[in-house]
Order: C-alpha cells, then sequence, then structure tokens
C-alpha cells in the first residue's frame, strides 16, 4: 500500500495493490506464482486450525483454495471495486454461475436483463432452470418499472450495463433501488467498463462480475473470472466456490494481476480510439448507426455521463441493409482487424453480431447488419484506414 496516502486514487492503487506478500530480506517487485496442490503444517494443532479457516480470504490451506498468488489477486480487485472480498474463478462464466448459484436456490426466480452476455443467459435458462430455478428475461430499459416484475420467490435480478452487443445502458440504481426495497440481490456484469469506471458497488449492487480475461488481464492470453461481493455475502460467495469446486491457476492470477498494472493507460487509449472511430463511422455512409453511450446522440448517453467514468473500447455498428456477402467482403480482408469471440486484449477485433437470435423479452430493431468492434491499442489512423478499405470492398461487393 502507499505510504503516507489517505486515499489513494485507482490509477495509483493498480501499481501497488496485491505486492504486500511478507517475506524476510528483499522482495521482487511482483508477487511469487506459488504452484500448489498441497500445504503443509508444522503440528496437529496448525493443520486443524487451518480446517477451520475454510471460508476465510486471506489463509493458505489447500491448493484449490488458493496460494498468495491468488490471493494477492483477490485482494487487489475487491479493493479496485469497493467490495469486501473477491474470488478467483477459472472463466468469466464460471464468475456468472458462481454469483448466480450464490443467491439462488431452487423453486426461486430470477429476473435477467435480455441484452446480457448469451452464456450467461443460456446458464439461467438451461442450467438453473434444471434445478427448478426460472428465470425472466426483461427490456433492459426498463428502469425502476421493473418493481412490477417482482415475485414472491424473486431472490435476484441480473444486469449487464452497457449490453457488450447491442449497448443499452440501464438505469442501474433506480433498479437497484427497486430490488433492494423487494429484498432482491442485485448482480452487476461489470466487465466492460471496469472497476475504473463504474463503481457498482455505489450504484446498488450486492455481487459484481468480471470476466477478467478481457480488460483486467488485458493481452488475449488468460481465462480467468472474478466476484467481487459485499460484506452480507462474502462468506456465502467463497463457500458456493468451494463447494462448486472452483480453482483458479497461480499462472492465470500472476497475469492477471500483470495486467492490472497498466490497465488505467490501457483503459484511456482503448477509450480514445473507440471513440475515434465511432464518430468517424458516423460519417460514414454504409452506416445506419453506431451504438456508442459516449456518443452525444446515444440514446444512453444521458444514464452513461450521470453514471460512469469512462467508456472501453467495445462498440456496435449497425450497417444499412445488405447482403451477408458484403458484410463478409468487408471482414475477410481486414489487416488490422482480426475476427475473434473476445474482446479487452491490446487488439482490435470486428465480429458479425445477430442479437435478434438470443431476445425473448425484447425485439432487435435493426434492419441493416450488425457489427462488434473492439478498439484495441493500434494507431486509430492505421484502424481507420483498415476499415476504409473494407467499406471499399463493401461497395464492390453489394
Amino acid at each position: 500500500m502507499v505510504k503516507n496516502a489517505s486515499a489513494p486514487s485507482n490509477e495509483t492503487l493498480l501499481e501497488h495493490l496485491g505486492r504486500n506478500v511478507p517475506v524476510r530480506g528483499g522482495r521482487a517487485v511482483n508477487p511469487p506464482i506459488q504452484r500448489a496442490s498441497t500445504i503443509l503444517f508444522d503440528s496437529v494443532d496448525e493443520l486443524m486450525a487451518a480446517a477451520s479457516e475454510r471460508g476465510a480470504d486471506d489463509f493458505v490451506r489447500y491448493g484449490r483454495n488458493g496460494t498468495v498468488t491468488q490471493i494477492s489477486l483477490e485482494k487487489a480487485v475487491a479493493t479496485l471495486e469497493g467490495g469486501a472480498t473477491a474470488v478467483a474463478v477459472p472463466s468469466g462464466l464460471a464468475a456468472v454461475s458462481l454469483a448466480l448459484l450464490t443467491v439462488v436456490q431452487a423453486g426461486d426466480h430470477v429476473l435477467m436483463a435480455d441484452n446480457v452476455y448469451g452464456p450467461a443467459r443460456g446458464f439461467a435458462r438451461d442450467f438453473l432452470g434444471r434445478f427448478g430455478v426460472e428465470t425472466t428475461f426483461f427490456d433492459p430499459l426498463a428502469g425502476a418499472e421493473v418493481a412490477g416484475l417482482f415475485r414472491d420467490n424473486t431472490r435476484c435480478i441480473y444486469l449487464e450495463s452497457p449490453g457488450s452487443l447491442t449497448f443499452e445502458v440501464t438505469d442501474v440504481p433506480a433498479v437497484a433501488a427497486a430490488a433492494h426495497a423487494a429484498g432482491v440481490k442485485v448482480v452487476i456484469d461489470n466487465t466492460w467498463a471496469t472497476p475504473l469506471f463504474f463503481r457498482s458497488f455505489e450504484h446498488g449492487a450486492d455481487l459484481v462480475v468480471h470476466a477478467g480475461t478481457k480488460y483486467l488481464a488485458g493481452h488475449s492470453d488468460v481465462m480467468i473470472g472474478l466476484v467481487v461481493a459485499t460484506e452480507d455475502l462474502a462468506d456465502a460467495v467463497r463457500r458456493q466456490s468451494n463447494q462448486v469446486g472452483y480453482s483458479c491457476g497461480p499462472d492465470e492470477a500472476f497475469l492477471t494481476l500483470r495486467g492490472l498494472r497498466t490497465l488505467a493507460v490501457r483503459l484511456q487509449r482503448h477509450q480514445a480510439t473507440g471513440v475515434a472511430l465511432a464518430e468517424w463511422l458516423q460519417g460514414r455512409g454504409e452506416v445506419a448507426r453506431v451504438l456508442h453511450p459516449a456518443l452525444p446522440g446515444d440514446p444512453g448517453h444521458g444514464l452513461w455521463r450521470r453514471d460512469f467514468l469512462g467508456a472501453s473500447g467495445l462498440f456496435g455498428v449497425e450497417l444499412k441493409p445488405c447482403s451477408q456477402k458484403a458484410v463478409a467482403a468487408l471482414l475477410d480482408g481486414l489487416e488490422l482487424f482480426g475476427m475473434g469471440y473476445s474482446w479487452g486484449g491490446f487488439e482490435s477485433l470486428a465480429i458479425p453480431a445477430f442479437p435478434g437470435k438470443m431476445r425473448s423479452a425484447t425485439a432487435w430493431a435493426g434492419e441493416g447488419p450488425l457489427l462488434r468492434l473492439h478498439a484495441g491499442l493500434e494507431d486509430p489512423a492505421d484502424l481507420i484506414a483498415d476499415l476504409d478499405a473494407g467499406f471499399e470492398r463493401l461497395r464492390t461487393a453489394a
């Protein structure tokens, strides 16, 4: 921790959290990678004491529960997000499932925004549904009107704002206030904004989900997820993680910690490049609309300005009606934008998206093809030139 700094900024915390591993003598800048299954104790008393610390978030007792490497990451992310504890798990989807399993049981009801990450939707509908948990999908723009959807057995409302395909911004404080008035827990996927650009707990979250694979790790070489909890859910989320056997590897934890050190500077570049691309795309004749909440004309811009501290590099582009052949011509020839089902790394990405196939509570109003773009760390001018050549191919194919 920083000395003589009563309230350091997140940018400063990123460089210092998770590095206070007590050792004799000097110490490395970065915490060690501890690969271990078995942890040894020197006496029966110590062994039995370790057993009693099963739910502790700072006690090394067995490899599956984490060593210093995982604990360092968990404490860093919990501090950044403003929660009481964090649990690292093998993937973002594992974080989604852990958060939901922490707050529901057979016979319960879940409300889930209609624009959430597809695998989160599938877990709620298909996995939880097999065990008697019913999920109702709702309009992410409902705001305080979600109060009319609560049932006596509603235990959780799950949000993703903005949605990572269609980028609607939810009025999270209004939804959270209605939920808490009904005794319903609020789970938020904060992967898009990260703790630097959205303060989830300050806006009403009880559990926060991160696909650390994306911006937290930042280099497209890690699969990891994290769940951050308030004090009243801290024991429950750690106990649930132990019961389902989740274990995050130390190498993944180390790489994510390393990624955190540059998160602030990376996000500023992602944001600047994303806005530059979005503004350029708004002027293209082939584009019907750009889905980016940081743009003044976006329907969610007012809520974004009120609640968010910045925007990441992920956004959507609806093209004017054209053939899939023309879209493929645009995408197939891109040299700097890769095609892959991820985002948040240093590289720019572009994929076609089909939100209409996923929704059940709301209809996707787009008339033309939708692209999802991730603005990486390349020179914006080079990315624009790549897209410009792509639009030339689109016109030729059309």
